[in-house]
């Protein structure tokens, strides 16, 4: 087989074959293909999609690229949660130790930011010394004994995954559904999982912006489970608007911990990390009934076992516990700039990806594979769609360090909208389970 010809075949729209899909991945895993050539592949694909059977084979190539684990050792019950991505979406930094807190075994692989969106592993590095690679034997023991790890891919855990989403990150191939669907699922039935629920974002913030596209990648992750024998189900959920207050590595580590001591917070991000959690707990067989499981999880956020568990996995993988305890000790930008309402109103739009690419700007997400992160600049969000606001209230504060900041109030006036009537809070959508 030649690349070129295979690249070519994808370009003119015609569907590739299971073996042709395995020998591209397998020499890009073994460096025999460069990079080049795989960006070429992937916007072929992007550009003209792939049929249920290519991408099923592009799942299963990637899956098989190298090394994974088979439900057996976690005792044959293992769960977890993916998100699609989305501004300011933290959930897994709280749901990992509250599904912990609750029972479950969570061996949580992690990527790291994507666009505009943050990565769970970035975050997680704010807090120093957390360590994002574990061996084998680490993480295994650490699983033993908390029932739960964040962490990052190791080289030979699923790699051709590795390779291509840093890849996809810099050649605009993100948003793509048979490329998003075979990433997510080769990296987590690879984690050993009996069990995945799905967070499908839709919205100016997320990479699907319509229901149907959301609709649609969540169907093909929950029927490539079903088929590998894990069961699934998605959630469709609003990305109109930021989750939660805080955009920004730092910023969210420091929202978490709060609802993690408290049990309380912006209810927008406690209300949907709750209900996935409990949809966890439904489908591994601890709760028949989905109310219990919200009760359960509600209850372990406010008495502190999810906080504790959460102090737990820190310590275990290295980071410091002071800033945990004290999260003024977290990474923090040198400069605030409060940006206010121009007109007094309701808050009708608020647009999370304009947030996004704002925080990014500020340093807070990378353009290139090689690009470091601000760990401690971001957007404090003071204002959400349906609050009523005046003139000159604070709509949100920038945490920033000179850079990227030139334009900042009219960029925050053009992400927000203010009418006389207060715009829709969506929520969760809906939801899809596998067809089979």
């Amino acid at each position: 087989m030649r690349a070129t010809d295979i690249i070519a075949k994808k370009r003119d729209g015609k569907a590739l074959s299971g073996g042709e899909i395995r020998w591209f991945i397998n020499q890009y895993v073994a460096e025999a293909l460069p990079d080049y050539q795989m960006a070429a592949l992937l916007m072929a694909v992007f550009l003209k999609g792939m049929n249920g059977g290519e991408q099923a084979a592009l799942t299963d190539a990637m899956l098989h690229s190298g090394r994974s684990y088979k439900p057996e050792v976690f005792g044959g019950s293992a769960a977890d949660k993916h998100s699609t991505g989305g501004v300011g979406d933290k959930v897994s930094l709280i749901l990992a130790p509250l599904a912990a807190a609750a029972g479950l075994k969570v061996p949580m692989t992690s990527g790291r930011g994507l666009g505009h969106t943050g990565g769970t592993l970035d975050k997680l590095e704010s807090i120093s010394g957390f360590r994002t690679r574990l061996s084998d034997e680490e993480f295994l023991a650490q699983m033993d004994e908390l029932g739960v790890a964040m962490i990052g891919q190791s080289p030979d855990f699923v790699p051709a995954d590795m390779k291509m989403y840093r890849l996809r990150d810099v050649t605009a191939t993100v948003e793509s559904i048979p490329l998003i669907a075979a990433s997510i699922m080769s990296k987590k039935i690879g984690e050993g999982i009996s069990s995945l629920v799905l967070d499908v974002k839709t919205g100016s913030g997320a990479f699907m912006k319509s229901l149907e596209d959301a609709r649609r990648l969540a169907g093909a992750m929950v029927d490539i489970g079903a088929a590998h024998g894990v069961r699934c189900r998605a959630l469709l959920t609003a990305m109109d608007q930021p989750l939660g207050r805080a955009v920004g590595h730092s910023l969210e580590i420091l929202e978490c911990i709060e609802i993690l001591r408290t049990g309380e917070g912006m209810a927008d991000l406690l209300d949907l990390t709750v209900e996935l959690t409990a949809q966890m707990l439904f489908l591994e067989g601890k709760y028949t009934d989905l109310g219990q499981g919200r009760e359960v999880c509600r209850g372990l956020l406010s008495d502190g076992s999810a906080y504790q568990r959460f102090r737990r996995m820190v310590r275990a993988q290295g980071g410091d516990l002071a800033m945990v305890d004290e999260p003024s000790r977290l990474p923090r930008a040198e400069r605030r700039e409060v940006i206010r309402a121009g007109t007094s109103g309701f808050v009708r739009r608020l647009d999370a990806l304009a947030i996004g690419k704002l925080v990014q700007g500020l340093g807070g997400g990378r353009a290139v594979i090689t690009d470091s992160i601000d760990y401690g600049v971001g957007v404090w969000i003071e204002r959400k769609i349906g609050d009523r606001v005046k003139e000159g209230d604070p709509l949100v504060t920038v945490h920033h360090n000179g850079r990227g900041v030139e334009g900042l109030e009219r960029r925050v006036a053009d992400a927000y909208e203010i009418g006389e009537a207060p715009g829709p809070r969506r929520a969760i959508l809906g939801q899809v389970d596998p067809s089979t």
